[in-house]
Order: C-alpha cells, then structure tokens, then sequence
C-alpha cells in the first residue's frame, strides 16, 4: 500500500464525490474538505505477514543512525553542492513538499506568552529571521512557508545568543524552532569550531584510524523513535551545511554507532542512557567543544527519574562558563524541568509558553465513547470496519494489549503493525518503516510512541485505552491525540472510556473537552464544572505552578526574576502572565497575535 492512502480520506472522498457514511458527531462536524471517506468492509489491502526470520541476531538491517546523511569530499568552504538524488531522498517529492492543512487558524490565534527576564520581536516571515541563504533554502525545501508561534519567537531569540525554556502544544513545530536557528548560526563557523573529520571519500572503516566525535550540537530526547525522529530533520536541515548530524539509542548496534562517531559528527542526537555509554569512552565522544545542547521533552525524561545522566551530559567538557547555549522544550513543564533550568539556564533567558502549558488545540476532534472493557474488541473492530484505508494509531497501555490487538486486527484483515517496550530495536524500526510507508497503515502501540511519531496525514488516533493518572495521565492523553492534527491540519481522537477503571481522569479529561470546546457525552456532564470554575478552568499543572510561586513569595524572593516561576514564570521584575509582549506588528499584545497561515 503506498504512501498515497492518507493524503487524505479526505480527498478520496472530495474525488469520488461520495457521502461519508456513518460518521461519528465528531467527525461529521469537520470541514468537508477534511471528512473521512467511510464505507463498510473497506478494502485495507492485504495484512503483511510477520517474518519471525527478519529480526533475529544473523539478519541484515540496515539501522537508522546508518541512514545517507550529506557529506562532501571537496573544499567548498562552509556551504557543499547540491545532490538531487539526496535533495529528493531527504525532502520528498517537489509536488508534495509544503502542502499544509488546510485550518491554520487555531495555530494562528493561539495565545503567545514571553515570560523570562528578557524580551524578543517575534519574527513574520523567515526571510526576517537572519538565516544563512543555505538554510533559509532547506526551509523552503521542507515545505515551510512561514513561521508557527513557537519558531517566530525561538528563530531570533536563538540568533541573539538567549538561552531558550519553550513550551508549546505537541505538533507545534517545535524541532524546527531550535535546529533551524542553531545550525544557521554555525553556519560559516564550522571550519573554525568543528573537530577535524577524515574525507569520507577515502575513508576506510576498519583500516583507518577513527576521530574523536566532538560535536558542537547536542539534542537529548527521552525515547528512540523521537531521537530518529530528530535526526531525520536534521538530515534535512544539515544539506549542504558541512555540518555532519549523528544519532545513537539504545537497542541500536553499539557497533554501528560508535563508527558513525568516528566518521566525525558536528550534531549529535540521543537518548539519556546511550549518550552516557559513549561519554564514559572520552576517545570516541567529548562534549569539550559543545555550544548548545538542547533537552526536547524535558518533563519526560524528569518523570523517569534521568536526572543523573542528563547532570552529566549537561556539564559538557572543559568549555569556559558561559559559552554553552542552554534549550529546554516541552508541552508541559513540571517542577523538575524548571528546577534543570534554574540550575542551567542563564540569568538572561528567553521563556515562552504557546498557549496553556499541556493544552491541545482545536483542530483535533476528540470523541469520548463509554465503552465497557469486555465490549472494547467489538467496538474497535465495529469502529475500524467502517473505515476507509487511512492513517490510523491505537494506544493501548499494556504489552499485552497492544499484542492482542494486533492479532485481533491481522486476522480481521487490517495491514497493522505494532511497537511496544519489549520488542527490539530491529522490530521498532520495521514497524515505523512500514508505518511511514503504508505498508501497515494501522500503528498499535504503548505509550512509548506517544511522543516520538511525526508522520505526515495521521487522520486518526483512538485510545483503546485512556492512560491511567498514575502513569502519564492527562498529559500522555495530550500527547498521544497530538500524533494527529499538525501543522493546520485536522484529525480525530476517539477514546473508549470504561467506567469501571478511568473515573479517575473523568474530570481533567472533561476540562480538556471544554477547553478546546469540543462536545462533553452525558456520562461526563456530572464532571462538568460550574459558575466561575467553568469560565476559569484550572489543571493540575497550573495548580503546581502557583505552588512554587507561593513558596517563593513566602520566601521573600517573589520579586526576584529568576524565582518567581508562578502560573505566569514570572512575578518579579517583568510582571505576572499575560503582560504586554512587544511585537514588530503594531501595539504591544498580551494574548493572541497574528500569524501568517501556513
């Protein structure tokens, strides 16, 4: 099945003029342009048969961090040649790059909050941003034709040398808001700051002795997929740069890895545990010569306790203070993850929150459907065959699950596949590929994919399962519906909801409804809140954040900027949230701006 299944349901049904059939309210109340196309007994093609042989310790697999990445063996200076083959390798085909969703509008308006001790004009446009010629090309190969909220505030803050806390809503275009800007930076610098690297050209592993892997960029990220996820942009935002990208993860081939290493690397991406292995080899990989590194999903890896390693890694080498540029990126931000930034960040530093910190967003449909335990096979099943072929992930919270499932839907002729802890790493990159490809259109997974999946035209999440407030809660349900509905386009979160276990999220999950105005069922309209309650709606994390304001005013230090990390991050020197944040359009604003569309 190819890659063209998803583009969308949508459009399928637009060309083949049909009437979408037994449509859920939700969906039924989507823009036409962006209907599923629904028929029973849809043909989904044929189930890929699982290939026991294909994964085992002897089998060839070509790893991910051994993906074609560009690499030039001529003296061009700081900017290489270009490569079609490469180009269309990296950025997909021309008549495809660049086609957005169709809704920017609920992007557009969110509210943009500047928090920190310092100041920034947001940008219009990335021919405002200063970006190398080079790299302002590669943006416009990835198909972006302007500024989300998040980058037009992270684009010149980063030009200016801040330190940088983001914490913007999944989806938000949030990997681009920091590599963009670093790597446009460095740019022109390389030769000067870059470790020596052999000719890649004459380079012969094995025979030739390895270099040290210096690199100048790290970026941690809390689960495999989303540091591959990371790695593949930037691939993309590294053409013709001269500087050579890395990743290395656990389950991987330490092998592999450590020879990418010594092939040189100028930008490394990896997770907590791997990049720690690699640091205790000071012959194969030194952060001596770091000048950013970047924590994306800080409260992930917080929450799993990796506080140790990522100290370590954030100490870097021997660098003199101050010359290491500090990022932490997030949609939520707990305690811990400003305790990190309190320890790290700069006195002078940028903090932005896009919208509330958590929230979802509008374009995302999400129906709530009470569904017994006993009766949830049925009703996926009943659910999945009224589809027609799409982009579907289902979130389950145990193994277990997630394999039932996938023999559940296999013999029912749906083309899944399924990634959970327990598999290997051969296993979870084959089932992206087949995922990404549409080969297997149907993704069944754990939590573990919540955060790491960036796939183009995912009409469709449901959660089999909603996550239970002891692991993961209202943020991992934010997470996981956020796999659809990027970048202005629209999608559908369906979520069975049992009674007899999910009582506990009944309530935050109602205010979730109500904050996005989406449709509240009748078994939730008890949690419903009332008077100034539903005008006001408040959340956990809010609760946590006025928490730490109150003990630091206790304290005295409410007055101080760096202390006072209330609701608003900021209840000294530059005011409580929603101050006036200068803009190069106009007035001063203090809640929503205008954004160009997508």
């Amino acid at each position: 099945m190819s890659d063209n299944i998803t583009q969308s349901a949508a459009e399928a049904a637009i060309g083949q003029g049909n009437e979408p059939f037994n449509m859920t309210p939700v969906e039924a109340a989507l823009p036409a342009e962006e209907k599923p196309n629904m028929a029973q007994k849809a043909d989904w093609g044929d189930p890929v048969p699982y290939n026991y042989n294909a994964y085992t310790k002897d089998a060839t697999h070509e790893w991910e961090s051994n993906t074609a990445r560009y690499e030039w063996d001529g003296d061009y200076g700081d900017v290489g040649p270009e490569f079609p083959e490469l180009e269309l390798q990296l950025f997909g085909d021309p008549t495809l790059r660049g086609k957005k969703g169709i809704d920017f509008s609920t992007i557009d308006s969110i509210e943009v909050f500047q928090e920190g001790p310092a100041r920034i004009d947001p940008i219009a446009n990335f021919e405002d941003a200063g970006l190398h010629p080079v790299m302002l090309k590669n943006v416009q190969l990835a198909g972006y034709d302007a500024p989300t909220p998040i980058q037009r505030y992270c684009l010149p803050a980063i030009h200016n040398g801040y330190d940088v806390i983001g914490i913007a809503q999944t989806g938000s275009g949030k990997t681009a808001a920091y590599l963009v800007p670093i790597l446009s930076k460095l740019m022109g610098k390389a030769k000067k700051l870059a470790a020596p690297r052999p000719n890649p050209a004459t380079y012969k592993p094995g025979v030739d002795a390895p270099v040290t892997a210096e690199p100048l960029v790290v970026i941690v990220a809390p689960t495999r997929e989303l540091a591959v996820q990371i790695f593949n942009e930037a691939r993309k935002f590294c053409y013709r740069t001269m500087l050579r990208p890395c990743v290395v993860y656990g389950g991987g081939t330490f092998r592999d890895q450590q020879e990418q290493l010594g092939r040189g690397c100028d930008v490394l991406i990896g997770t907590p545990g791997r990049l720690v292995d690699f640091l205790e080899r000071p012959a194969v990989l030194t952060l001596r010569r770091m000048r950013y590194i970047v924590i994306d999903e800080a409260d992930e890896m917080l929450a799993e306790d990796w506080k140790p390693q990522l100290d370590k890694i954030m100490a870097g080498g021997d660098q003199e203070e101050g010359t290491i540029n500090y990022m932490l990126f997030s949609a939520t931000f707990p305690k811990a993850a400003r305790d990190l930034a309190k320890t790290h960040l700069a006195d002078t530093h940028v903090r932005l929150r896009v919208g509330r910190a958590g929230s979802t967003h509008r374009n995302i449909a999400q129906d709530v459907i009470e569904v017994a335990g006993p009766k949830k096979k049925q009703a996926l099943l009943d659910y999945m065959n009224d589809l027609k072929p799409q982009r579907v992930i289902i979130f389950a919270n145990s193994k277990r699950t997630v394999e039932e499932l996938d023999d559940l839907l296999y013999k029912n002729k749906f083309p899944c596949t399924s990634i959970h802890g327990d598999r290997n790493q051969k296993e979870r990159e084959a089932s992206m590929r087949a995922f990404r490809c549409g080969d297997c259109p149907v993704l069944i997974t754990t939590g573990v994919s919540a955060r790491g999946i960036d796939v183009r035209n995912v009409f469709l999440v449901i959660n089999y399962d909603l996550p239970s407030m002891d692991h993961g809660g209202i943020e991992e349900y934010t997470h996981r519906i956020g796999r659809t509905g990027r970048i202005g386009h629209h999608g559908v979160a369906v979520s069975f909801y049992d009674p007899a276990r999910d009582e506990p999220i009944a309530s935050v999950l109602t205010r979730t409804l109500l904050e996005t105005d989406q449709e509240v069922p009748d078994f939730l309209k008890p949690y419903v809140p009332e008077g100034v309650a539903r005008e006001n709606l408040k959340f956990e994390a809010d609760s946590d954040f006025e928490e730490d304001a109150g003990a630091a005013g206790a304290a005295g230090d409410a007055g101080d900027a760096g202390e006072g990390w209330g609701s608003g991050w900021g209840t000294g020197a530059e005011g409580a949230e929603g101050v006036e944040v200068p803009n190069n359009f106009g007035p001063a604003q203090s809640t929503e701006e205008s954004v160009p569309a997508w």
